[in-house]
């Protein structure tokens, strides 16, 4: 026994070459050759750094490579052994992706069958002087999936790929916004680790708060090679405290308390205060064996389900501050997870706070994200719901899944406790629905579907981990058995009728009590499209957009929804700004419908905040970074002061929306206007709404026409706008949709204005200019513009501030297709 040698740690990144097994699929100048790996990294990444295959995001050159998927891969390096002696030396392996066999100078060490554990080897006797040599054989995802499916019958799923036979990340099957490339490789750190005496295996920090004092609740676990006596220290926020593990035990529980800590609050709540917390190990003779150090918050959660008059409430508190969530769904950035960058998540964390987010989701049909992901969460304020990884199937419980499931939900609640972002456990993504709705039964015959998982080995391994947060059996869940579990007056709803077959204004239909999932389709970016298609010419219909657009009946979908609210298109240029302009339509009316609602609804999240690659899709954020119209109607509609009209009662109201933390007051006028700006009627309130709520105040619709606000005397001629100074954006209620609207030829003024990084330009409307929005990107790909979506009354004026790394032509810049509005649209 060796004391006194603190565990160090030798990382495996270099020397690494790729070979392909033999296979008949496998292109011939790939066949047997070795190719340069990066590790971490995936054999994709791999094979198009050394130029042997197409990008696999344009045009449909995915459907090329379904190869790899197919095919069994030989990862191999040498290593030399730490130079120091120790007692063990393990290979450490923190993702592997996924069915893997790991032999060390030819022997085996070990295998792997699931993408999101991390594993551990004892390969000490194994390593001579000199070079040792590692491989990692991965066999084919399909491969193994499939003889799952085989061995134990078949489930039913959304798509025709076997992801639920398989522990790895399911959108890399495909998805309906996503691509088939299934992938393999060394997909995170891996490294030498060598110690003597015993190291940390775990360290599980519980915060909560007692009173006005926090309490951590410290949970250690260490491996030891020694049977001797060993000491943990804990300190965080001027509190410490030790305990001894006697020989022969490996936990131990450590309780701190720290008076009055400053506490960590949701942005817009108050600020991220995360406090050291630093974890030694220490042996007999006192010397430092292992250590461990994160940041962690002090804050309580609670999540109120006792039912009311309304149904079962789904209300999140912070603090003991009720949060309505303004949430956004969150899927992998990048099929390729290596590609995601620290500084890559910050750019989407910041694009979601503009747009006044305040709640990530993170799906169940991708991955648990990485140690950034949660560490950016904390440090901006952004709630965390995080699902376990089952999405849209029928799972099956049998083993090796069972194991592999209870082991994955262990590793990843104990990962994730320090984090105080992280607010809510969630089961797992529509399968409970699925089981109800999706004419699963017939199909299982009796068969395991996952039930087991998300109504006892999930809630039992959350209870025993980190009892400090929440966890919901699935989204959406109505909170019991007995009651349907999309039922939107009971938990969480997903409402999915509105894209798929019925009219976006159907969102009105529903008073829900937390909206979990619900979104509406665009295309991407025109600079995305045009860096990921070579279709000439580019139409809705061409090659690329037709591959790239992988929900079914999308185009259809897209089609009734223009015909339901706007004039007809005449080319590519007037669909393109059409369908991302009903988009964002589609989805500020569904938020400011349900946020109109609050004290019965608790919260909504869109699908989708991203996309992983260029796609028409549910998403506000497109493939390439580039924020679509839908990114501004949210920042609009999420805004902490909302006014809005409604339809309420066969009139009109309109409603205050109060998501700040000191009341709003503010005098408020609600004009009916024509389309060339003459007042027809005008009403004035003077408002007073309490912080986090919500008021309404019906519309004057009165016999006398100076009173009739609500009414309009030609309802294609006419529009609403109510105004409360600066303290909020205006609303604005036509009475007609824009395909019945009597609109005039747009005529305006334009100049545009140089200034250091971009150009101002400064439009003034002759008419009424609907919409009107700047589309920079058709110039330069960098060019980025700061407002979208605004209406304009005659002699009324806005600027677009625009940044660009260079010039941008002022003629072009406010011309078709780059300045657009609704009335521009050529009618037949």
């Amino acid at each position: 026994m060796r004391c006194g040698e603190v565990l160090s740690r030798q990382a495996l990144y270099d020397g690494w070459t790729l070979r392909a097994a033999p296979g008949a699929q496998v292109p011939a100048e790939i066949a047997g050759q070795p190719v340069p790996a990066t590790v971490p990294g995936c054999v994709h990444t791999d094979l198009l750094d050394a130029g042997l295959i197409p990008d696999p995001y344009l045009d449909d050159n995915e459907v090329a490579l379904a190869w790899i998927g197919r095919t069994d891969w030989h990862y191999r390096t040498s290593f030399r052994r730490p130079a120091a002696h120790h007692d063990r030396v393990d290979l450490v392996c923190a993702g592997l992706d996924t069915v893997a066999t790991l032999t060390v100078n030819g022997a085996e060490v070990g295998r792997t069958e699931n993408m999101h554990c991390g594993y551990r080897f004892d390969v000490g006797s194994l390593l001579r002087d000199g070079d040792n040599e590692l491989t990692i054989t991965f066999d084919s995802a399909y491969r193994y999936a499939e003889a799952q499916q085989e061995r134990l019958g078949d489930r039913p799923n959304a798509y025709p790929e076997p992801f639920h036979f398989i522990r790895k990340m399911a959108c890399n099957f495909g998805w309906d916004w996503g691509p088939t490339l299934v992938t393999a490789g060394i997909w995170q750190d891996i490294s030498l680790h060598a110690w003597s005496t015993a190291r940390l295996a775990s360290v599980r920090p519980l915060a909560t708060m007692d009173g006005r004092d926090g309490q951590v609740e410290l949970h250690v676990e260490v491996e030891r090679v020694a049977d001797v006596p060993l000491t943990v220290r804990a300190a965080v926020a001027g509190a410490s405290a030790d305990v001894v593990i006697p020989a022969g035990q490996r936990t131990a529980v450590l309780t701190l308390t720290v008076r009055e800590p400053a506490l960590w609050w949701p942005r817009g709540y108050g600020e991220q205060v995360r406090h050291p917390i630093e974890v030694t190990l220490h042996g007999p003779d006192g010397d430092t064996l292992d250590t461990w150090s994160h940041r962690i918050g002090f804050r309580s959660i609670r999540l109120d389900t006792t039912p009311d008059e309304h149904g079962t409430p789904f209300a999140l508190s912070v603090n003991d501050v009720p949060v309505f969530v303004r949430g956004v769904n969150w899927i992998p950035d990048d099929v390729f997870p290596t590609r995601i960058t620290r500084d890559r998540l910050a750019e989407r964390f910041d694009q979601a706070i503009a747009a006044n987010v305040n709640l990530l989701r993170v799906w169940g049909g991708g991955r648990y994200e990485s140690a950034d992901f949660y560490d950016l969460a904390d440090e901006r304020g952004l709630l965390v719901q995080q699902d376990f990884l089952f999405a849209c199937a029928a799972y099956p419980e049998e083993e090796p899944f069972g194991a592999e499931v209870a082991a994955e939900a262990a590793e990843q609640v104990t990962r994730l406790a320090p984090y105080p972002s992280l607010v809510l456990w969630t089961g797992n993504n529509e399968n409970i629905w699925g089981w109800h709705d999706w004419d699963w039964q017939q199909d299982l015959a009796g068969r395991t579907w996952g039930r087991g998982y998300y109504l006892d080995v999930l809630p039992r391994i959350v209870g025993e981990l980190d009892p400090t947060r929440p966890y919901w059996p699935g989204s959406p869940w109505s909170g019991t058995e007995a009651i349907h579990p999309n039922d939107p007056a009971h938990g969480t709803t997903h409402i999915w009728d509105v894209w798929n077959t019925d009219d976006y204004t159907k969102y009105r239909e529903y008073v829900p009590r937390f909206v979990a999932e619900f979104g509406y389709q665009a295309p991407p970016a025109y600079a995305t499209l045009r860096r990921a298609l070579s279709d000439e010419p580019l139409a809705h219909d061409s090659p690329g957009m037709a591959h790239h657009q992988k929900a079914a009946g999308g185009d259809v979908k897209l089609q009734r929804g223009l015909d339901a609210h706007l004039p007809a298109p005449a080319d590519f240029d007037d669909w393109h700004y059409l369908t991302q302009l009903n988009q964002a339509r589609a989805i500020q009316l569904g938020i400011e419908h349900f946020r109109s609602h609050r004290g019965i609804c608790a919260g909504t999240i869109v699908w989708q905040l991203n996309d992983c690659w260029p796609v028409t899709s549910w998403s506000a954020v497109d493939g390439d970074g580039r924020r679509k119209p839908l990114w501004y109607a949210l920042r609009h509609a999420y805004a902490d002061r909302l006014l809005t009209v409604q339809p309420r009662d066969g009139g009109l109201a309109l409603v205050a929306v109060n998501d700040g933390g000191t009341p709003w007051r503010a005098s408020t006028t609600v004009t009916r206007l024509t389309l060339a700006g003459e007042p027809r009627a005008k009403t004035t309130f003077e408002l007073d709404v309490p912080a986090y709520s919500a008021v309404t105040l019906a519309l004057p619709s009165g016999v006398a026409l100076s009173s009739e606000v609500a009414r309009a005397d030609e309802a294609r001629r006419e529009l609403l706008v109510a105004e409360a100074g600066q303290s909020a954006e205006r609303a604005l209620w036509f009475f007609a949709e824009d395909r019945d609207v009597d609109w005039p030829s747009p005529a305006w003024d334009a100049t545009v204005e140089p200034f250091d990084g971009g150009q101002r330009v400064r439009v003034t409307a002759g008419t009424v200019l609907r919409d009107l929005t700047l589309f920079p990107d058709r110039l330069d790909v960098s060019a980025t513009v700061d407002k979208a979506l605004v209406t304009l009354l005659p002699g009324e004026s806005t600027t677009f501030t625009v940044q660009a790394p260079g010039p941008l032509d002022a003629a072009a810049l406010t011309a078709r297709p780059v300045l657009r509005c609704v009335n521009d649209i050529q009618r037949s």
